[in-house]
């Protein structure tokens, strides 16, 4: 997989961030630090619809979970280790039977349809409704930005599985959440201001991710004209 000369400034620059606010930072957790750098060169592959992309998710929502856990945000240990890990496990599978043809582990981009949409909003409120009531009965932190941060993410998890494009608009959406949370997180604990910039970079990351995938889904279909017409 070749990187843009725009992609590659994109991930090193998030890079370079995410390490100067974790040296900065009054009180230093290896783990977030390890867990933004991660995340970050997981979503750098996801917007070129890499495979490896989904491997890294997995591994860095499983870090993120033990950071929650720590922080008593058990709405997003809960969301990471229990629904975007098996989540990312499960868009991993569906990549892997879906590849464009010609692009190295690249996924095929697919339209998401009416009832797809209908159908994953419907699934998107029953799961959030009962996270709502696993959530409240654990005391999270910050209950309504913990449930809502359930929605965005299991709305942009589906929209992963579904190879849709939007999925990046949809995490963009949960990172705003996450930013608030991690806000209200470093101003008791200034260790997790590398978590908080963690996500500010994310969001950057995902805006590109959505505009990569829109870009890759005419090449694909270009790539599929040429094909068809090359055989008629």
């Amino acid at each position: 997989m070749k990187l843009t000369k725009f992609e590659k400034t994109l991930w090193i620059s998030s890079m370079l961030i995410i390490t100067i606010c974790f040296f900065l930072g009054i009180e230093k957790n290896p783990l977030t630090l390890i867990a933004s750098l991660i995340g970050v060169t997981s979503l750098i592959l996801i917007a070129k619809g890499n495979l490896w992309g989904q491997v890294l998710m997995i591994i860095f929502s499983l870090i993120y979970g033990y950071i929650s856990y720590k922080t008593r945000y058990y709405g997003e240990m809960i969301t990471y280790v229990g629904m975007t890990a098996p989540m990312a496990v499960m868009a991993l599978v569906t990549w892997l039977k879906n590849p464009f043809e010609g692009e190295e582990n690249q996924v095929a981009v697919a339209e998401i349809t009416p009832i797809k949409l209908i159908i994953t909003s419907i699934l998107t409120i029953i799961v959030t409704t009962i996270f709502y009531f696993i959530l409240k009965y654990f005391n999270t932190a910050n209950l309504i930005l913990s449930t809502v941060s359930v929605l965005t993410s299991f709305f942009a998890a589906s929209l992963t599985i579904l190879r849709s494009p939007y999925y990046a608009l949809g995490y963009a959406a949960n990172d705003v959440v996450l930013i608030v949370l991690w806000v209200l997180a470093s101003m008791e604990n200034p260790g997790y201001i590398p978590m908080m910039m963690c996500f500010v970079v994310f969001l950057v990351n995902d805006i590109y991710g959505f505009v990569s995938w829109k870009r890759m889904a005419e090449n694909q279909k270009k790539r599929i004209r040429e094909i068809v017409n090359g055989n008629t």
